[in-house]
């Protein structure tokens, strides 16, 4: 099982540096800042934006992976993203992953004054960002003379990518989903899914809500005609009522049971001084101790 982090872009440069770097040097696999303009009960403290904050920890880092937790097309458009995606992956030395969704329905949502979309239109919307991303991060300047499309949701005329890709074909996507359309989705282009479980369960009956997701990815790959083992399998181990660094207990049960159920990766969130996630550091420096030490991202 490999092990993610989450670093909220909360501070400034001086103590994320140390964060980022810190996750690194624990042997954490994967580093994640969330891709919000705001988020929740923290909307009112300070929040940085996130590809810069990318950008910064993939020039003080060689190994981890660095990822969006998770891109939405709510304040998106896929030309410029996907330009910022590739650039971020050079700088990186191909170590960036997506972690794509639909999008929430809080702050993010309406911000650029957009209306109350229904959840298929959110999908629609989803759905058509995913595939105009794969096409653009697939691109090579010698291979035309630019990418054109239209859509429901987005438009392009000839744009332009950067270079060749640091990852080929292109960064890998780690999805997330819930739904049979979203799952659908994985299917077709995700190399990882990632689920937080359904919105407002807890404890076991979380779950076993986690666990149906994981039997219904599989049919949905299966019908699909692709092997569901071919999907790497990211779990947010912080969204089922208990936080997992609360304790060094609380997090060998919930990555075990997370093992249980076929997971390649968990995900918790950098310990906070109070609010949400609010835990001890040194719970994670004692969880950091036992992780292994082959890196997936090791370049």
């Amino acid at each position: 099982m490999r092990h993610g982090i989450v670093i909220l872009p909360q501070y400034g440069w001086p103590e994320a540096r140390r964060k980022w770097m810190l996750a690194e040097q624990l042997g954490f696999d994967h580093a994640w800042t969330y891709d919000h303009l705001s988020w929740r009960s923290l909307a009112g403290e300070p929040w940085g934006a996130t590809v810069p904050t990318l950008t910064a920890a993939a020039a003080v880092t060689s190994r981890i992976g660095l990822g969006t937790f998770v891109a939405s097309p709510n304040f998106r458009h896929p030309v410029p993203f996907a330009k910022e995606l590739a650039t971020v992956d050079d700088i990186a030395g191909g170590r960036l992953v997506l972690g794509v969704g639909s999008g929430g329905t809080g702050f993010d949502a309406f911000v650029l004054g957009q209306p109350e979309y229904t959840p298929r239109q959110r999908h629609d919307r989803f759905a058509e960002f995913v595939e105009r991303l794969d096409t653009l991060l697939r691109f090579e300047e010698d291979d035309s003379d630019g990418i054109s499309f239209g859509g429901e949701w987005s438009d392009a005329v000839n744009a332009r990518m950067v270079g060749t890709p640091a990852q080929s074909p292109r960064l890998p996507f780690v999805i997330a989903a819930n739904g049979p359309k979203g799952l659908a989705l994985v299917s077709r282009f995700g190399q990882g899914w990632v689920t937080t479980g359904p919105e407002g369960v807890t404890g076991d009956d979380w779950w076993r809500a986690v666990t149906e997701l994981t039997k219904r990815l599989d049919d949905t790959a299966e019908s699909a005609g692709r092997d569901p083992r071919s999907i790497d399998r990211y779990l947010s181990l912080d969204s089922g009522g208990t936080y997992s660094l609360s304790s060094v207990a609380a997090f060998d049960e919930l990555t075990g049971r997370a093992s249980e159920l076929g997971f390649t990766d968990v995900i918790s969130h950098w310990p906070r001084a109070d609010g949400v996630y609010a835990g001890s550091e040194e719970v994670l420096l004692e969880v950091a101790a036992r992780l292994p030490e082959d890196g997936r991202f090791t370049i």
